[in-house]
């Protein structure tokens, strides 16, 4: 099924009762990154001189060659820092809308009204799915075991809720 685009200002749109904005984790800011990286340029240059003192001037070069490596790896992870994943949920329907690093959207939308909300394992690794009218999507995709098996959790119980609502009524309570 190809995604589509998703707008944010659906018509006669419900309320969320279910919200979740996922990114993947940072285990670093930008600026820890760049520290990192001159940390590393500084070491790197270091080491390679004192061998290059020495007369081992190959390791030098090895020294020189792996830098740019090393920024090509750096780069990619700053970009993934755009990546996240919305979910929000409504009596109506669910919808996820997913925000690749490049920053380009797409998303989908499934009924609420026959959802199932899945935790499954395969050789150790979990996927959270959706599953309505047998289409199943994926959700969650870069989050770890507790926090897939979490997502699941809460997102069943506002199915549940929406599903099952409790009406308080004032007059009823004393029968």
């Amino acid at each position: 099924m190809p995604s589509r685009q998703i707008s944010s200002h659906a018509p006669f749109s419900t309320s969320p009762v279910f919200e979740a904005l996922i990114v993947p984790y940072r285990s670093t800011t930008r600026r820890g990154v760049i520290w990192m990286a001159v940390a590393i340029v500084v070491l790197s240059l270091g080491v390679g001189m004192r061998f290059l003192l020495l007369g081992a001037w190959p390791v030098m070069l090895f020294s020189l060659l792996e830098l740019p490596l090393l920024g090509v790896l750096l780069a990619i992870n700053l970009r993934q820092t755009r990546a996240s994943e919305l979910i929000l949920l409504d009596p109506r329907q669910i919808t996820v809308t997913r925000t690749d690093p490049a920053g380009r959207q797409t998303g989908f939308s499934l009924p609420t009204a026959w959802l199932q909300i899945n935790l499954e394992e395969n050789r150790g690794a979990s996927r959270v799915v959706l599953t309505t009218h047998g289409q199943g999507r994926e959700i969650g995709g870069f989050l770890h075991e507790p926090e897939k098996a979490s997502l699941c959790k809460a997102l069943q119980r506002a199915v549940h809720d929406i599903r099952h609502p409790v009406f308080d009524n004032p007059q009823l309570r004393g029968l």
